[in-house]
């Protein structure tokens, strides 16, 4: 697992097998859902929008609510438990539900605001160095 701390962990979001945004989980932001949603890497979804400012896809992971904001900057992801989602912001926003925060997007954000609908998204642990 590649990893600069214990903290950190360190991933990749795939966009239709052509795209690639390297992100990490922060473990110190909320344990418990990071913990889960890591052994459950990789996970895979299609894109869907939240608003004008998130991506997001459904995954199969239970958590509940955990340190959870509603203000979100670009490049933030957060956990939704209802719905089980796991969403990428590419802007500022503030949302109308508490999300749990799980991490940052590193570079390329930007490529999410070209994203459609229905985009396959798979999310793993960076393997390489």
């Amino acid at each position: 697992m590649a990893q600069r701390s214990v903290s950190t962990v360190d991933i990749v979001l795939e966009i239709d097998d052509t795209q690639f945004i390297k992100c990490e989980l922060k473990r110190h932001l909320s344990p418990k859902t990071v913990g889960k949603i890591t052994r459950a890497l990789p996970l895979r979804g299609n894109a869907h929008f939240l608003g004008k400012s998130a991506v997001y896809f459904e995954t199969s992971i239970e958590s509940g609510t955990e340190r959870t904001k509603n203000i979100f900057k670009k490049g933030d992801i957060a956990f939704l438990p209802v719905g089980k989602m796991i969403c990428f912001f590419y802007s500022d926003t503030k949302v109308g539900k508490a999300l749990t925060p799980i991490g940052r997007m590193i570079d390329n954000v930007e490529k999410l605001s070209d994203i459609k609908s229905g985009s396959e998204l798979q999310f793993y642990l960076e393997t390489g160095a």
